[in-house]
């Protein structure tokens, strides 16, 4: 054991057996094996907790009293630990305020350098903004009618917190008598009480004059004292005769429009922030987009009619709408039984905006008899919007927000940031479009950036740190991500490689690094960017160690730990570590197998036949697709491909699926822009299986989202016990009074908040974890109790509930899946995108199936192992078999060789994507010429990689993409 080695022993964290493990510092180490077999139970569970740990003891007395509640890791010795820095596979941030720009900290230096070196323009004319005189300022302000009274002010205070009273006393003793403080003004005379808390904006009121031919000098003077009292700056605000300001004008010795006559503020970082007032649009608040009740929704199938249903916000208004819209059908003249869409346009904006001051007959029956009333009909978005503003139940705001969607606000158009800030240009580019451009474009724009002298002596460093910081993004592989992206957007994959680009750029040096599978969503073509980066992170001195399942990310390591060898119960073994090479020679290590080849997903036999018909999708130009036909063959197996960023998304979840869901379902979506949508008769639903949590709180788990805590429920209902004591299944819920733990609520943990730091789960002292009452615990079947029964795993209690038909039929179909690890009452909140996705998988494999489903899948080899990845595809197979339509979005070369169907999407990221680059069978894309897929397919369908071809080339094994790679002086590489 020496500096050199991080040194683990007897890690027993979750279901780790007392692995000893040593780790190689300033080594790329991967750490691989099964799903559940353990990775992230020692990478992030061990390792990186006990480094935050540590970080904590180091803290003040007063600090970790917030914190003390800290668990040391099951583990016995842990030697060798450098501060540690986690990158998860968490969305950045959902909060819509948040971009790739503010996330990666560009934005800020954007601001900056559009504050020092940009150029102002007039809004209005578009013509440069020019520094004011104070003898254009008189000249202005003598130019308002004759009469006019103003009140000339000095800001001295500008959004600053305190009480600011020796402010105030240094202005009385300089003889003013007013200030504004707040937008009210106040005299000097009297005693002002400000909150020390809050910003307050304090102006000096200079002087209270009227415009008039002989008052020039007066005006002259005040006006050359407001702006030396305001640094350069001032404001005349007109007075009406009520004494309301009614208009201010704003000065500056520094901008103003020579035609229009408009000021310019001062060019601060602040105008140019979407997140502070004094950038924000004023009618978006910087949102970039407004909250609307969309005709779109309101309407979703406009192909049914009105009295089938085409407007389910009837529901949520009221029944008498239907009597209400007999009556505009009388008065326009249309027919209730035919097609939304045919109705004139006229009566469909009277539907939804009302027919104004027109008033319409209407009529309704009560007790036989039918009563008639004339008014204007109010239109169902108006209904809904006076609902909205009236109701404070959340249930029923819940169900009108399903009527509602984002819209680019009318005044910015999505830019989120005030018309003067917009006209800010540096080489002719305001901040809103450089910010729009694709990351690499981006950096090209600044690589080609040409400024005078002075510009380059104030900006040379900005934009050096600019540049800097793109390039970091592009080695990445995120060169078709935009800065002004919402980071809410972004998947877990590229979220992870955002943060790496940031750390990058952060040069730390002894750190250990800990990422989770950030190779997740990029294309094989670019995984050389990402491992370039994480080398380079390895060469600065730093510690790298990643949870990956990647082949060549596995290959391209200094040093590999596979835990196995199995999953659950199974694992939490070390089965190997040593070199990549080693690893393959090794035939007790399942990964080892299937990277030399003894292993392998084999291609199957034949490829279903496409002539069941096909879904196509017509002129789809959603984001950045190029008005595309797409055909998706129907009842075959289908893998949509593509570099990151070519639409495979935009095309498959965005556009096809919403669009079936709306026919097939009337679903409530706005799918992508689409012309048109053929073979709906082929198919009867599509289920969209993705990775989004099962639950969103400890209560969630596996048993309640698969329903199999009913069947269980109630059969601890029926024990002769239960009977006894008068119990019925809601006693063995953990979600309501009765049978929980009312110490923690049936939640079975207490939780600490961190403050600075993630939120910290700690056993409940009264139940120990189990969540319910002692009185409930008592009652068992077979001699487990409820809480021993959700800490089964399934694969447990498979063997336990065997004889239980309806419970056995359900955990099978989650063995299928490859989840035999998880429990049956493990947290939702623990569970991986990949293992929510198969969760989700399994209860629709337990649904009776008609044969004519579409099942959407995106990248479900998330977190899988090269065996896991082959029980998923028997499951996908058998899926299709049974003539469903399957679709999955996949990187995964296993996936797409497996497929009868791939569709090609790119050839590149961002712009430079949204077409079709070819489809077919897969041997047909390996064959294409220009197709990155195809050029890695070729060699998958080849054996690449086998025994065989590792006999007639033995470097076959390093890859394309490892030859790819720099060879630097600390690589671990020597023996290859």
């Amino acid at each position: 054991m020496t500096l050199d080695t991080i040194t683990i022993r007897g890690a027993r964290v979750h279901n780790l057996k007392n692995v000893d493990a040593d780790i190689p510092r300033g080594s790329f180490t991967v750490i691989t094996g099964l799903s559940g077999s353990g990775k992230s139970s020692l990478a992030f569970d061990t390792l990186n907790a006990e480094a935050q740990r540590r970080f904590v003891e180091s803290l003040s007395a007063y600090s970790r009293q917030f914190v003390a509640q800290m668990e040391k890791p099951d583990v016995d010795l842990i030697e060798g630990l450098s501060p540690s820095i986690s990158i998860e596979q968490k969305t950045t941030s959902r909060n819509p305020r948040s971009t790739v720009g503010t996330v990666t900290e560009i934005h800020d230096y954007l601001r900056l350098l559009f504050a020092r070196i940009g150029e102002p323009h007039c809004p209005l004319c578009g013509k440069p903004i020019k520094a004011q005189s104070p003898v254009s300022i008189v000249d202005r302000i003598s130019s308002l009618p004759e009469g006019t009274r103003i009140l000339l002010l000095a800001p001295i205070v500008d959004d600053r917190k305190g009480e600011h009273q020796k402010l105030l006393e240094g202005l009385r003793k300089d003889g003013f008598a007013r200030v504004r403080i707040g937008g009210k003004i106040l005299d000097l005379s009297e005693e002002i009480t400000l909150d020390k808390r809050k910003k307050h904006r304090i102006e000096a009121v200079v002087d209270r004059l009227a415009v008039k031919p002989g008052g020039i000098r007066r005006l002259t003077d005040s006006v050359e004292l407001a702006l030396s009292k305001g640094g350069g700056v001032m404001t005349a605000a007109i007075v009406d005769s009520a004494g309301e300001i009614k208009e201010e004008l704003f000065f500056s010795e520094r901008a103003a429009c020579p035609v229009c006559g408009m000021s310019f503020p001062e060019l601060t970082p602040q105008l140019f922030s979407f997140n502070n007032p004094k950038g924000a649009c004023p009618a978006c608040d910087g949102l970039g987009a407004d909250v609307i009740f969309d005709p779109e929704l309101i309407v979703p199938n406009p192909t049914l009619s009105l009295n089938e249903g085409a407007v389910p916000a009837i529901r949520s208004i009221g029944g008498f709408y239907v009597s209400q819209l007999e009556g505009l059908a009388r008065h326009y003249r249309f027919d209730m039984n035919v097609p939304f869409e045919d109705i004139p346009k006229r009566a469909k904006k009277a539907i939804f905006y009302g027919s104004g001051e027109e008033e319409i007959r209407f009529s309704y029956e009560r007790d036989g008899r039918r009563y008639y009333y004339t008014r204007p009909f109010e239109g169902i978005v108006n209904s809904l919007k006076r609902r909205w503003e009236e109701t404070d139940k959340e249930e029923h705001r819940e169900e009108m927000a399903a009527f509602m969607s984002f819209q680019p606000c009318p005044e910015c158009g999505g830019a989120r940031l005030r018309p003067e800030a917009l006209a800010v240009r540096v080489a002719g580019r305001n901040i809103e479009e450089i910010s729009k451009l694709p990351v690499d474009q981006c950096a090209e724009f600044f690589r080609g950036l040409t400024l005078s002298a002075r510009d380059e002596a104030i900006g040379a460093r900005v934009v050096k740190e600019i540049k800097s910081r793109l390039g970091f993004l592009v080695d990445v592989g995120l060169g078709y991500l935009s800065l002004a992206r919402s980071s809410g957007t972004l998947s877990g994959g590229e979220s992870q490689r955002i943060r790496l680009a940031t750390q990058i750029g952060s040069r730390l040096v002894g750190v250990m690094y800990i990422l989770d599978e950030p190779s997740i969503g990029l294309h094989q073509r670019d995984n050389a960017r990402l491992l370039s980066a994480l080398l380079q992170m390895r060469d600065l001195g730093n510690t790298v160690i990643v949870v990956e399942h990647d082949a060549e990310t596995i290959l391209a390591s200094d040093y590999v730990l596979d835990l196995g060898p199995g999953a659950g119960e199974h694992g939490g073994r070390l089965v190997f570590s040593g070199t990549p090479e080693k690893l393959m020679a090794d035939r007790q290590s399942l990964t080892g197998s299937y990277l030399s080849g003894r292993l392998e997903v084999p291609v199957p036999k034949r490829r279903r036949p496409r002539d069941k018909g096909s879904v196509v999708v017509r002129g789809a130009r959603a984001n950045n697709l190029k008005g595309i036909n797409v055909a998706f063959p129907v009842g075959v197996f289908t893998c949509v491909t593509g570099v990151s960023g070519s639409g495979k998304s935009t095309l498959v979840l965005e556009t096809l699926y919403k669009a079936l869901h709306v026919k097939l379902s009337r679903g409530r979506h706005r799918a992508g822009e689409f012309d048109s949508i053929e073979g709906l008769a082929l198919v009867d639903k599509v289920i969209d299986i993705d990775q989004s949590p099962i639950g969103r709180t400890p209560r969630s788990n596996p048993a309640t989202y698969t329903g199999l805590f009913t069947p269980i429920r109630d059969l601890f209902a029926r024990l002769p016990e239960s009977r006894a004591r008068g119990y019925l299944p809601g006693r063995f819920s953990f979600n309501v009074k009765g049978g929980r733990c009312e110490a923690c609520r049936g939640d079975g943990v207490a939780t600490i908040e961190m403050h600075f730091l993630p939120d910290v789960h700690v056993t409940c002292e009264v139940c120990g974890g189990a969540r319910y009452s002692r009185d409930t615990l008592e009652i068992k079947y077979n001699g487990h109790s409820i809480a021993d029964v959700l800490n089964l795993t399934v694969s447990e209690a498979s063997v336990f509930f065997r004889n239980i038909p309806a419970l056995k039929e359900k955990l099978s179909t989650l063995t299928d899946v490859g989840l035999g690890y998880i429990r049956l009452g493990q947290s939702a909140t623990t569970l991986s995108g990949g293992e929510a996705q198969r969760v989700k998988l399994s209860k629709e494999l337990s649904r009776r199936a008609t044969g004519r489903t579409v099942y959407i899948l995106d990248e479900p080899t998330t977190g899988l192992h090269f065996e896991d990845v082959k029980k998923l595809l028997d499951v996908l197979q058998a899926l299709t078999e049974h003539g469903n339509t399957v679709i999955v979005i996949e990187h995964n070369l296993d996936v797409i060789k497996s497929a009868d169907h791939i569709i090609d999407m790119g050839p590149e990221g961002g712009d430079g994507g949204g077409t079709v680059v070819c489809e077919g069978t897969p041997e047909e894309v390996a064959r294409h010429p220009t197709s990155f897929t195809g050029t890695f397919l070729r060699k998958a369908l080849a054996g690449y990689g086998t025994p065989e071809s590792l006999k007639r080339n033995p470097g076959n094994w390093r890859g394309t993409v490892l030859d790819m790679l720099p060879r630097t002086s600390r690589s671990c590489w020597p023996c290859l």
